[in-house]
């Protein structure tokens, strides 16, 4: 039987061509080769897998081929490259820095660089995990790396760049590598396949992709597991069951349980997938991810950044017709929150679960407000035309009208108005809707003509309305203003309910510290029966509160249900005059206060000095 070779090995790239997803740091190294510009040291940096040391071997073959061709690339046939390619070139030097970190290896090292190469131009160190070599060993090394011998290069890889000291960072060429894209793993996976004559599905190899996460090496190393499970027929159904992969369908499925508010089937979707062994917050992180995938399938510009199978892209694009943009920002919101609380949750599964019932509940609301929407007018409120007569007045007292004031004079008894108002369904106060008011204390008032009809309020100024009454402005369905008011009354009070009503009122003000601290500490004083005042220590705290009275009165008169209550703010002086004592008046103070001081400093014979 033929020795067994893993496939990460096997196809590890020889050639700067083969180098999968790292373009620009090749054609750089091909180049510094190209003009003979080659530096002491290089830093080659990155994730796991992605071709750091692979890069760091074909480098040093290559400047020490005998035979470069018109691209700059190995020969693979002159005697430095065969004796490469047979692991037995003595130009080629692999040290790890991980189980060599000491002073006295990198001593060695330095010992050994002095030797010039028997075979080729360059001898090449290449120094694996260089970032756990020790803070004494970097700096027995800092000499040595900057001023090599001439036939010496050094490349170090890491995956870690942030562990290395400044020092031996500015002594080296810096190449970061990147993450290698889905799709250039899916095409090196699909060239491995086709030489190995392994058939396997355009989505299976687009799952060992997205799990390798930008590794190559990981993505060979699963494809090995794959096909040691289904053998010579990779489909997508024996990976995602081999790598323990929740299957698109699942989350297709639940979407539609969404989108129909299907309360219970999401949630047995959500058993199942338990049942088979997953993870909760695997489910909802993909749950997420799929919302994702689905929003950004809303845009033909943003479909490129789907990173699925050709039929899972097909799928993705007809059920984000289903889906509203408003529905996904929501679900993805809800998903995203649930992730962020489920480490700190006690009972998990129902977190998952209310968050689940909570996306069934975006679009039950949709459904709920169309259904609404789309129902006729029905059942409109009668209007009623309500007659106003006017008060009957003594002569003594002359009547009040805000019509007086705007027509010309008036009989003795004025023709009652009509007022369309709509009838009240309960025993709420009924809403008076007005077509015009002509008044200058009312501000919501509409331009209207003088032939229109106005409401007429006789006996009381509107002046007196508005101190004595709560307006209420609503807008009905066909946009007209609907103005009411609630009339205070006058009742009665005492010093204890205005207490409560004023530590309420300081309570609603917490948001000021200072404000409800004062309000807290000063309570209103009575002058006369609806007089009240509260005394401040300057001007510049009553002008705060001034400022507000306003609004505290309107808070006072609706909880006090007292139209009449009035309250001043007052400057007074409250700082008591100093008065400077000596030692002994205030001895003397204290012992009128407390006659045992003066037991206790006859005992303890204590005096002034």
């Amino acid at each position: 039987m033929d020795d067994y070779i893993v496939s990460a090995r096997k196809y590890r790239p020889d050639n700067f061509v083969s180098v999968v997803g790292q373009d620009s740091i090749t054609k750089t190294l091909k180049n510094s080769i190209k003009t003979n510009q080659l530096a002491q040291a290089y830093l080659f940096c990155g994730p796991r897998g992605v071709g750091k040391t692979t890069c760091a071997r074909i480098f040093a073959k290559t400047i020490n081929c005998s035979n470069v061709n018109s691209d700059y690339e190995a020969c693979n046939e002159c005697e430095s490259c065969v004796a490469f390619n047979k692991l037995r070139s003595l130009n080629i030097h692999e040290l790890d820095a991980a189980s060599n970190n000491s002073v006295d290896d990198i001593r060695n090292l330095i010992d050994q660089v002095r030797i010039p190469p028997q075979l080729g131009s360059y001898s090449v160190y290449i120094i694996d995990e260089v970032h756990m070599l020790s803070s004494a060993a970097f700096n027995a090394f800092l000499k040595t790396l900057e001023e090599p011998p001439k036939h010496v290069v050094f490349i170090l890889a890491t995956t870690e760049k942030h562990k290395i000291i400044p020092t031996i960072l500015s002594r080296c060429q810096i190449f970061d590598f990147n993450r290698i894209g889905v799709d250039d793993i899916r095409d090196r996976l699909e060239f491995v396949a086709e030489k190995e004559n392994i058939t396997a599905e355009h989505d299976a190899l687009q799952i060992i992709a997205q799990k390798a996460d930008g590794a190559m090496r990981d993505a060979l190393s699963i494809f090995d597991q794959i096909v040691s499970f289904s053998g010579k027929d990779i489909t997508y159904q024996s990976t995602i069951k081999n790598l323990n992969v929740l299957d698109y369908e699942i989350y297709f499925d639940i979407t539609n349980a969404f989108l129909t508010a299907n309360y219970s089937q999401s949630l047995l979707i959500f058993d199942d997938v338990i049942r088979k062994g997953f993870e909760a917050n695997y489910f909802i992180t993909g749950l997420a991810s799929h919302f994702r995938d689905l929003l950004i399938c809303k845009d033909p510009g943003t479909v490129e950044l789907l990173e699925v199978g050709k039929k899972i892209k097909e799928k993705y694009l007809e059920h984000a017709q289903k889906s509203s943009v408003s529905f996904l920002f929501q679900a993805i919101g809800i998903a995203n929150n649930a992730d962020l609380n489920y480490k700190a949750s006690q009972n998990k599964r129902l977190l998952v679960e209310l968050a689940l019932l909570s996306i069934c509940n975006i679009e039950n609301k949709a459904l709920v407000d169309n259904t609404e929407a789309k129902k006729p007018v029905e059942n409109k409120k009668p209007e009623q035309e309500i007659e106003v007569k006017p008060a009957v007045q003594e002569e003594s007292v002359p009547q009040k009208s805000v019509i007086a004031e705007s027509t010309p004079t008036q009989t003795q008894t004025p023709e009652p108005v009509k007022i369309v108002v709509e009838k009240p369904v309960s025993e709420e106060p009924v809403n008076v809707k007005p077509t015009s008011v002509q008044s200058e204390n009312l501000t919501e008032q509409k331009s209207a003509s003088v032939s229109e009809k106005k409401p007429i309020y006789t006996g009381i100024s509107l002046k007196d309305i508005a101190k004595s009454t709560e307006k209420t402005v609503e807008i009905d369905s066909s946009g007209e203003p609907i103005i009411s008011y609630k009339h205070l009354g006058n009742d009665d009070y005492d010093d204890e309910k205005l207490k409560y009503v004023w530590e309420k009122y300081a309570e609603s003000k917490s948001e000021d510290p200072r404000l409800h601290s004062f309000l807290k500490t000063h309570v209103p004083v009575k002058d006369s029966d609806n007089q009240y005042s509260v005394t401040v220590e300057n001007n510049q705290i009553k002008s705060k509160l001034d400022a507000e009275l306003f609004d505290t009165l309107k808070f006072l008169k609706t909880e006090l249900n007292n139209c009449e209550f009035e309250l001043v703010y007052k400057v007074g002086n409250t700082e008591q005059e100093k008065v400077f004592k000596s030692d002994q008046e205030k001895l003397a103070d204290m012992i009128k206060q407390n006659p045992e001081v003066k037991n206790l400093r006859d005992q303890l014979n204590l005096d002034f000095e």
